[in-house]
């Protein structure tokens, strides 16, 4: 029995969180299974909207999951012990030992990286005399700053210098900053939903509540987001993770004007910027921004090395002093190693980065093509396409009744790896998201041939 107290201030929504929670934590077993959210709507007589924000809150922060058809469930992930994890892990390395093909939605293959430029750039860093026992500077060095700073101004409309730039080793490392820099003021940040888990994740874990703000074609339903009292907004609007829309220029300055108009900050996440295969990107929202209210996420990751773990934020000038002083108090310092930051700025200060970037979009533009040409004669119409044209992965959705999860599970005993877009957000994102980025074009005909039968298997059983 939850207590829910309408009278009180605090939103229904989250009173409902806090006692599920606690159930949760108290005296609910993993595995067990929670109630519906329309038994709940009738029997607290709320509405399922504010069901539905309490059960997406729990499951950002990985308290509940959702399984296809059967509800929510205390994840069994809370409780799960050393040993059995060892053991998981262990299952889990020798089933990526046997594997044919892996459609992760992220990944390169080997080849797309310069390896002996690399080494020569590596080598020519190191013979300019790095001054290995100093710390380096907090920011990370000046050089790459000025060649990242360049590189955004012309490529992405940025509007900034060198001393906005921050450099981070990887996108946890740049979210662990925001976060830190905003959790003594603020204690809620509005997210997408569907979005990228990781970014809920890392929030939560400071302690920020989410609130989730449904996608629509246009991205960001800013409507929603104006009906709460979020201070922060994280988006991914220039190909929102993971439906792949694309945030108007009319909704990115009603966006801006809300952060004006309530003193609220943007976390514009650009992750995937430079892999567009269908037309040019609209340039950054930051660059829009004429009220110092964004803060600009970029990676390496992507289109370089997801290994390098380089990412980048481009803080506002409201927040460098901010910045500075928390890194004086908790003695924060760029963790990304001076080797790999010299000879990433050698890479980009000779022309190497643009001329990669150029082959690397080639490359995954017939990759793209090819996955999306073989999908739809393969599969006809027991598929559709929801999200194509950019970043490393098409999005499909099946248009027949078929169980995911038992197509998964079929599929891994082949050799097969697919990932489940209702791993991420519930039964109410049916979805398959095809990675081709780390495939080479001879195994995605045949990998998705192979699917094509696993599938047809999965019907008849």
């Amino acid at each position: 029995m939850y207590v829910l107290d309408k009278d009180i201030n605090e939103p229904l929504y989250i009173q409902l969180y806090n006692a599920i929670k606690k159930e949760i934590t108290h005296h609910l077993k993993a595995g067990a299974k929670l109630p519906s959210v329309r038994k709940i709507a009738l029997e607290y007589k709320i509405s399922k909207n504010t069901v539905e924000l309490a059960y997406k809150q729990l499951y950002a922060e990985g308290y509940i999951e959702s399984i296809p058809k059967s509800g929510y469930f205390v994840a069994d992930t809370l409780l799960e012990s050393h040993h059995d994890s060892t053991i998981m892990q262990k299952a889990h390395d020798e089933t990526k030992s046997t594997l044919r093909y892996d459609f992760f939605p992220a990944r390169l293959t080997h080849d797309a990286f310069p390896l002996k430029l690399w080494k020569r750039l590596f080598i020519k860093a190191m013979e300019a005399q790095l001054d290995f026992g100093a710390y380096g500077d907090r920011q990370g060095e000046q050089g790459l700053r000025d060649e990242i700073a360049k590189y955004l101004i012309k490529s992405r409309g940025v509007v900034c210098d060198a001393s906005q730039i921050v450099v981070c080793g990887g996108f946890t490392d740049s979210m662990n900053l925001i976060a830190t820099l905003f959790v003594k003021e603020l204690h809620e940040i509005a997210i997408e939903y569907p979005g990228y888990p990781v970014a809920g994740k890392i929030f939560g874990d400071y302690g920020y509540a989410l609130l989730p703000i449904d996608v629509n074609h246009n991205g960001l339903e800013i409507d929603k987001l104006e009906a709460t009292d979020a201070k922060l907004v994280y988006i991914t609007p220039s190909h929102q993770y993971p439906t792949g829309v694309t945030m108007p220029i009319a909704n990115r300055i009603k966006l801006l004007n809300w952060a004006k108009r309530t003193g609220g900050m943007i976390i514009e996440d650009d992750y995937d910027s430079e892999l567009r295969y269908q037309n040019r990107p609209i340039p950054s929202l930051q660059g829009l921004d004429n009220d110092d209210r964004v803060i600009y996420i970029g990676t390496f990751s992507k289109s370089l090395a997801p290994a390098l773990r380089v990412s980048y934020l481009v803080l506002p000038h409201r927040s460098i002093e901010r910045y500075k002083t928390i890194c004086q108090t908790h003695h924060l310092r760029c963790c990304v190693s001076l080797s790999t930051q010299k000879t990433l700025e050698l890479f980009m200060k000779e022309g190497h980065w643009e001329r990669h970037l150029r082959k690397i979009r080639t490359l995954n533009r017939k990759k793209h093509d090819l996955m999306k040409e073989t999908l739809k004669t393969v599969f006809k119409d027991m598929i559709e396409i929801i999200s194509e044209g950019g970043g490393l992965a098409i999005i499909i959705r099946p248009t027949i009744d078929i169980d995911l999860q038992k197509l998964r599970a079929n599929a891994l005993k082949e050799g097969v790896k697919i990932y489940l877009g209702s791993d991420d957000y519930g039964e109410a994102w049916e979805a398959l998201r095809m990675g081709f980025g780390g495939l080479q074009e001879r195994e995605i005909i045949d990998a998705i041939k192979l699917l094509k039968k696993i599938w047809l298997k999965t019907l008849d059983e």
